[in-house]
């Protein structure tokens, strides 16, 4: 996970190198049952992919986010594609950053492309969803703590 690259033109590598966030990628296998008629992944289940992809990321118990497991909150989803995968497209690589951080909540940006796609090449789906900590004993929103927000910032655009 390199946060240095080169853009690419034509096929051949810029001259100045290009700062790129940090991502986290995960491997994520599709289902049959995640296609729908049409055979691609369907619209649902790819917000279901997206979130098994995170779920190492963010709430393994080595993470210093793990203690969000016990209160966060989804508060805002926005999904885009640009083509279509399918199940031969397994495993899924979901690439990860966070675009946003704030006092009680994060923006996470995703790219989602064929297990087979070249790294930089445009992804067949891009996803940001927010997260905001939350407190289940006094419903309500909490802040961030200070080893989550340094985990997060690691991770930052």
């Amino acid at each position: 996970m390199s946060n240095v690259g080169a853009p690419v033109t034509n096929g051949h590598a810029a001259s100045t190198a290009l700062l790129l966030p940090q991502r986290y990628h995960a491997k994520v296998e599709v289902r049959w049952s995640d296609m729908d008629v049409f055979q691609h992944i369907n619209h649902a289940r790819m917000v279901t992919l997206l979130e098994e992809a995170r779920i190492p990321w963010l709430f393994e118990d080595d993470r210093p986010t793990a203690g969000l497991r016990s209160g966060c909150v989804l508060t805002d989803l926005h999904v885009r594609y640009r083509g279509q995968l399918r199940h031969r497209d397994t495993p899924l690589d979901i690439a990860m950053w966070v675009e946003k951080l704030r006092a009680v909540d994060f923006t996470i940006g995703y790219e989602v492309r064929a297990n087979d796609a070249a790294p930089g090449s445009p992804p067949a789906v891009m996803a940001t969803t927010q997260l905001a900590a939350f407190d289940i004993d006094t419903q309500r929103l909490r802040r961030l703590t200070v080893p989550e927000r340094d985990y997060l910032s690691l991770w930052k655009v």
